[in-house]
């Protein structure tokens, strides 16, 4: 299910941020601070280049970058990104 990042209260989405940007094998030997690396992240979602995904089987989060979401998720997607443009 798509969580739309927008939903989050602000410290979450930081925190889930943060726990995806530190996870072993993300950084690539990439020594951008920490800061700066979710920053990216909030702007990924806020454009709708990445998304949030919970399996409430696993009740775990993820971020995926849009190429990487199935295609009715990136349609969904698209629908949740043109009710917030509406609001």
């Amino acid at each position: 299910m798509l969580i739309p990042h927008h939903q989050l209260a602000d410290d979450t989405l930081t925190r889930l941020i943060e726990d995806f940007v530190t996870r072993d094998g993300t950084d690539h030997g990439d020594e951008t601070p920490l800061p700066v690396r979710v920053a990216r992240v909030r702007q990924a979602l806020a454009k709708a280049e990445a998304a949030i995904l919970y399996d409430p089987d696993s009740q775990q989060c993820q971020l995926l970058a849009w190429h990487e979401l199935p295609k009715p998720w990136r349609d969904e997607l698209r629908c949740l990104q043109q009710e917030d443009h509406d609001r």
